[in-house]
């Protein structure tokens, strides 16, 4: 799986694309039909501690899979997101009809 990673009114941090490299190949090696990763990191001007937000779009088999959090660390964000994502894919696993 291809992941593309952008970043958006913060700089880029090295520990946060590896962070975001081993979670999507943890995604992509328990659910082997995913095609690519769309991942973009940004930081708002919020008034509450919060403003990390990432966002997360899946391209596999069917209609796009997406998820977004926003919490006060990119670290938290981002394991907020991956966790939303994994229950779509699970979803989605449970639909997909086996190829007899």
């Amino acid at each position: 799986m291809k992941t593309h990673i952008q970043f958006i009114n913060t700089d880029v941090n090295p520990s946060i694309q590896e962070l975001i490299q081993a979670k999507t190949k943890q995604l992509s090696e328990k659910y082997p039909w995913l095609i690519r990763a769309d991942v973009i990191i940004k930081e708002e001007n919020d008034p509450t501690p919060k403003g990390k937000i990432s966002e997360i779009r899946l391209s596999a088999p069917g209609p796009r899979i997406f998820a977004s959090s926003d919490e006060e660390s990119f670290e938290a964000s981002i394991a907020e997101t991956i966790r939303d994502l994994e229950k779509q894919l699970k979803k989605r696993k449970g639909k997909m009809n086996p190829h007899l």
